[in-house]
């Protein structure tokens, strides 16, 4: 059977290379459709052949990319990228930087591949890949031409390119007010971690990429047929059975029927809010918070509130006042490792909270996306409110993105019975389900038993980076409450308008987190949160000196 499947393989790759041989012979026989004709004048000398010849054909232009040596870059073997996608991004950095105009003819595919001496089956695949993306196009017996695209809108006041404002056109950071969209935009953009020390992720290199793409592979020889069908709305079973494991560590006891899957804390959040509040009600938050839940659930036509946030937890004076006048839905709170200021919340603190729970008959949603960034109770205390609690009054959310992989959207809820059964009904009609291939990914890593040992590295990176980095704030003016034990995250504070300092950074194509964000009333603020495995970066600590100590 072996040998039947490589002599089909053989077959098929000579197969697509005659076909590409074929394409090749046919455009090198047929001219290319000439371009459109322009009046042009003609000289004195050159009228003398004839007193009628009064314009000339504008002669067609070279393939793009012809002449000595590899037009479009040397490609490297050694890399890690395919000799394909690097021929893909060097040509539609071409493009993309009008150095191919649109209408221009590309080399051959045989004259392509004898310049940049790689196969013909290289040159069709990243050709096809470049007509896939709008790149190129594959005019029929003529070749491939760069695909004409639309100008860029220019000012009409001035002729000339857009104005952007010289904030952006200094640092490319989108020219929009500082707001929570700007920040949550501007951390996806493409830039180096090295020059995000407002960032809420660790560094990619700090993950444990090969492992994701073992398990990937491993998920991906299964049978086929099980990575093309749905998956069922509460979940993949068995990693519900692994994350009932985990939550046990926790003293979290949960059952899978009690555990649905979603697409990071985020889905599980909203999943949370339409599921449990109606437009009108209230929902308390820490202040300060996440930001990007404000947000999220003033769209659902909730009210929400921040609750004042101390070091060991909720003001809890503040708590109770508030929660008597407005009668939460719910309150969302970070037990562990907060963010933005890494604390965790006191045993004295979370009973009192409970206590307030069940007097004012609100339910309590604890996010603990950090919770394997914390070395555990043995070590420093952790006090979690579904460990107290019990799935009773507590909805518990997790996930994975922070540890494993941001790519693989894979958290989940720990509820009681009856509160999972409605969440899995409110993720079917809202999505169906959640992508069975990421969850099999994370169970696979999980079951395997390197993750545990891959967190602890992590831990211990944090743990030997974060004591020389607070003391470097404070040498270049920040203020810095108290020292967190662990987590990534430090809350400090700068002593001005951290709004104001953050556009100063966007000029040094630096990204702060700006306190103002952080709280529901979005008021300015002397606060940011900076992630210590994001300040690495010599430019960072001579900016904040420039900006701070003048």
């Amino acid at each position: 059977m072996l040998g039947a499947a490589a002599a089909a393989a053989a077959e098929a790759v000579n197969e697509a290379l005659a076909a590409a041989q074929a394409r090749e012979a046919r455009a090198l026989a047929a001219p290319a459709p000439g371009p459109a004709v322009a009046s042009v004048p003609v000289p004195a000398s050159a009228a003398r052949g004839g007193a009628g010849r009064t314009a000339a054909r504008v002669p067609e232009p070279a393939p793009a990319g012809r002449g000595a040596g590899p037009a479009f870059g040397l490609l490297l073997r050694a890399s890690g990228e395919t000799l394909i996608d690097q021929i893909v991004r060097s040509v539609a950095a071409r493009i993309d930087d009008r150095l191919l105009r649109g209408g221009a003819r590309m080399p051959s595919i045989r004259a392509f591949a004898a310049s940049h001496n790689v196969s013909a089956f290289t040159v069709v695949a990243a050709y096809d890949k470049l007509v896939a993306t709008g790149y190129l196009e594959s005019r029929r017996g003529a070749g491939f031409f760069v695909r004409e695209r639309p100008a860029m809108a220019l000012n009409p006041a001035e002729g000339g390119a857009a104005a952007t404002p010289l904030r952006a056109a200094h640092s490319g950071f989108e020219a929009k007010p500082i707001d929570v969209v700007w920040l949550v935009r501007n951390m996806f953009r493409q830039m180096p971690h090295q020059q995000m020390p407002g960032s809420g992720v660790l560094p990619p290199e700090w993950l444990d990429g090969p492992a994701i793409a073992n398990a990937l592979r491993a998920v991906s020889r299964q049978n086929p047929n099980l990575l093309l069908s749905y998956g069922v709305p509460q979940g993949f079973l068995p990693l519900r059975q692994q994350l009932q494991h985990k939550l046990a560590e926790l003293e979290i006891a949960a059952a899978p029927e009690q555990i649905v899957t979603t697409a990071g804390v985020t889905q599980a959040l909203d999943m949370v809010a339409r599921e449990f509040t109606r437009p009108g009600d209230t929902i308390f938050v820490d202040d300060p918070a996440w930001f990007l839940m404000f947000g999220s659930f003033a769209a659902l036509g909730a009210k929400v509130i921040g609750i004042p946030r101390l070091a060991d937890g909720p003001d809890i004076a503040r708590l109770a006042e508030l929660a008597a006048l407005h009668k939460p839905k719910l309150y969302i709170i970070n037990s562990v490792l907060h963010n933005p200021s890494s604390t965790s919340l006191s045993a004295a603190k979370a009973f009192q909270v409970l206590r307030l729970s069940e007097e004012h008959g609100f339910l309590i949603v604890e996010d603990d996306i950090y919770c394997d960034l914390h070395p555990g109770s043995a070590v420093q205390p952790a006090t979690r409110l579904a460990a107290l609690d019990q799935l009773h009054r507590v909805i518990y959310l997790g996930g994975f993105s922070k540890t494993m992989a941001a790519n693989l959207r894979v958290g989940y809820i720990a509820t009681s019975v009856e509160r999972a059964e409605r969440l899995a009904d409110r993720k079917m009609l809202s999505t169906l389900t959640t992508s069975d291939i990421g969850e099999r990914v994370v169970y696979k890593v999980l079951s395997e038993g390197s993750y545990r040992k891959h967190a602890d590295r992590m831990r211990g990176r944090l743990d030997a980076i974060r004591a020389k980095t607070l003391r470097q704030m404070e040498r270049v003016g920040l203020k810095v409450d108290a020292s967190p034990p662990a987590g990534m995250f430090v809350w400090v504070d700068a002593g001005c308008d951290t709004n104001v300092l953050t556009e100063r950074a966007m000029a040094h194509n630096l990204l702060l987190a700006p306190g103002s964000l952080f709280s529901p009333k979005q008021l300015p603020s002397t606060r940011m949160r900076l992630n210590v495995a994001a300040m690495q970066e010599p430019a960072i600590w001579r900016f904040l000196e420039k900006e701070l100590l003048k």
